[in-house]
């Protein structure tokens, strides 16, 4: 089964919640956890056992991690290992880029069965050109993982790049959708839920069956409601990332904030909101 195969079924099968895992210092302090090593191992220990058998994917972002060095790896190791072995989709948030031999070794390090930090995908930037990713995303397809590009985010300082138009007449946005549309299975995007579509020369029905990574839900300001708005017919597709507004419920929340948002996704799909 491909990666986005494998992608669509979580979310048709456990909801389509996807529970960040961002141990920054503000939420390490909610947690009464401290802020080393030690401090974002708990907290990713504890979001994966509150996220398994409520949600089917987390997503760890690994700069919070790494700005411990190499205990703060051994940290996330440990929870990355321990959320797939609890049957959870993990999206490692690497967001790597490069050419050659370099994006191969991060591959290597996020995408090879067996690796210490082995997820189910990692996230990507194209910017030097979906060609660059070649080596990454070869292995993708033959481990049955999945690279998602950075493709519209709501930054300012992204807008001018990702909304440029290129000299065949598409933005650059559209074209790196169009590029991962052509992909066997192995591509996803990451398309922010607070962004206007049109504004980068895209439409809800310019992903075909691409699975989309959708921050921007919860604290970031879009509202599930927005699902159907937003993506239209592609809505069924979206994993919606969620990571403030669930983890500021504390441990002891967490789980419930979990479900109530699950509760409200599963309400929108049934009302066909979403």
């Amino acid at each position: 089964m491909t990666f986005a195969a494998r992608l669509r079924s979580v979310l048709a099968g456990s909801g389509r919640l996807c529970v960040g895992i961002d141990p920054h210092d503000g939420l390490l302090d909610v947690w009464g956890l401290p802020r080393n090593a030690d401090g974002v191992r708990e907290f990713g220990l504890r979001t994966v056992d509150a996220a398994a058998g409520r949600a089917g994917v987390v997503k760890p972002q690994v700069a919070f991690f790494e700005r411990y060095g190499s205990a703060g790896y051994a940290a996330l190791e440990t929870v990355i290992a321990t959320a797939r072995a609890a049957g959870l989709f993990v999206i490692a948030d690497v967001k790597r880029g490069d050419i050659g031999s370099t994006i191969d070794a991060y591959a290597a390090a996020w995408l090879s069965p067996g690796s210490p930090l082995e997820a189910d995908a990692m996230t990507a930037v194209a910017y030097q050109g979906l060609g660059s990713l070649t080596g990454a995303l070869s292995l993708a397809g033959e481990a049955g993982k999945g690279v998602i590009l950075v493709t519209a985010t709501s930054n300012p300082e992204a807008i001018a790049t990702q909304t440029a138009v290129r000299s065949d007449g598409r933005t650059v946005a559209r074209a790196l959708v169009d590029d991962v549309r052509g992909l066997p299975g192995t591509g996803a995007l990451v398309i922010g839920a607070t962004v206007e579509l049109a504004d980068y020369g895209l439409a809800p029905d310019s992903f075909g069956d691409v699975p989309i990574l959708a921050p921007g839900f919860g604290a970031q300001g879009a509202h599930l409601g927005d699902l159907a708005r937003v993506f239209g017919p592609a809505a069924g597709q979206v994993a919606v990332h969620m990571s403030r507004e669930l983890l500021g419920a504390g441990p002891d929340g967490l789980p419930d904030a979990i479900d109530r948002v699950q509760d409200e996704l599963r309400s929108l799909s049934n009302g066909q909101g979403a």
